[in-house]
């Protein structure tokens, strides 16, 4: 394992923090420690552990109802829980697979059982967010939505489409209204099924992109109005998807850090692709880019 990886052990009994604090740390693991499930949640939103040991039975907020509210919101959807507990029945475990567990160990814990289900864990939280993550330094605006259309998970691209334009601070709280659930059937004239959601002068293109499992409909978002412009500047400067953003942004007057972090990317990756569009359309300048770019998006 690597020493980055970080557990968070929620228990309310010392004696077991302390016996896996050991185990874990022996590991070559960093181990954060909470004692009950509202400490929990509070430790979650300053360092993002990744994974969670989750005691089922604790006084106050316990493990079943800390797993459902974390696994509410689009930040944490992917990151494995996994229950420890004296209880064994049926019942009991399929409690907590409902609540968004991935795997269930019965007290008291053997170590030499326990850390090599987190290791495969681990390996397949790590895969699911590094697929999550290409998709969206590929520039994809992806949603995944249940049946009823809330939010499964989204890539940081869309988060920050639906923080923007909709306003959504948690964007687990997006729901795709029910006026538009055309949107979450698939096609049945072979053509792509869109609609379009409009807020105030801004609108947002949501198309079924396929049904990943029966809790999960993909969906891609697209701002109209920047789909248009990225279009005619794409045409007219034989520019890249990624090239045609950061122009775009730039005839916006954003700074390179503002770029960055809007597309996601280091400052220095917006200088490289900088160079290339000055190449592209012939200018020297950050000034003659956005100059040009802009006689393009008002026809001038």
């Amino acid at each position: 394992m690597k020493s980055r990886e970080t557990v968070l052990i929620v228990d309310d009994s010392v004696e077991s923090l302390n016996f896996l604090t050991d185990a874990l740390e022996d590991a070559g693991l960093t181990v954060l420690v909470a004692l009950n499930g509202l400490a929990a949640m509070a430790l979650v939103d300053r360092v993002a552990p990744d994974i969670v040991l989750m005691d089922a039975v604790m006084p106050g907020l316990d493990g079943f109802e800390t797993c459902r509210r974390l696994k509410a919101s689009a930040s944490f959807v992917d990151l494995p829980v996994i229950f420890m507990t004296g209880l064994s029945e049926t019942e009991d475990i399929i409690r907590g697979f409902e609540a968004g567990g991935v795997d269930y160990v019965t007290k008291p814990i053997i170590p030499g059982e326990l850390l090599p289900r987190i290791q495969r864990h681990l390996a397949t939280a790590q895969s699911v967010r590094s697929a999550r993550a290409a998709l969206d330094l590929t520039g994809r605006f992806l949603i995944a939505v249940d049946s009823t259309g809330r939010t499964v998970w989204s890539t940081p691209q869309a988060t920050r489409l639906l923080k923007e334009v909709l306003n959504y601070e948690d964007t687990a709280a997006f729901t795709v209204p029910l006026e538009l659930a055309s949107c979450l059937n698939p096609p049945s004239n072979g053509q792509a099924s869109s609609t379009k959601m409009k807020v105030g002068d801004r609108a947002i293109e949501i198309i079924y992109v396929g049904k990943v499992s029966d809790s999960e409909i993909l969906l891609r978002l697209a701002l109209v109005e920047a789909a248009a412009d990225k279009s005619a500047l794409r045409r007219a400067f034989a520019l890249t998807d990624r090239e045609t953003d950061v122009l775009l942004w730039i005839a916006a007057g954003k700074s390179n850090r503002d770029i960055a972090e809007i597309l996601g990317l280091s400052p220095r990756t917006v200088n490289k692709y900088l160079d290339q569009i000055y190449l592209k359309i012939s200018v020297e300048n950050r000034a003659s880019a956005a100059a040009k770019a802009v006689r393009v998006l008002t026809g001038l």
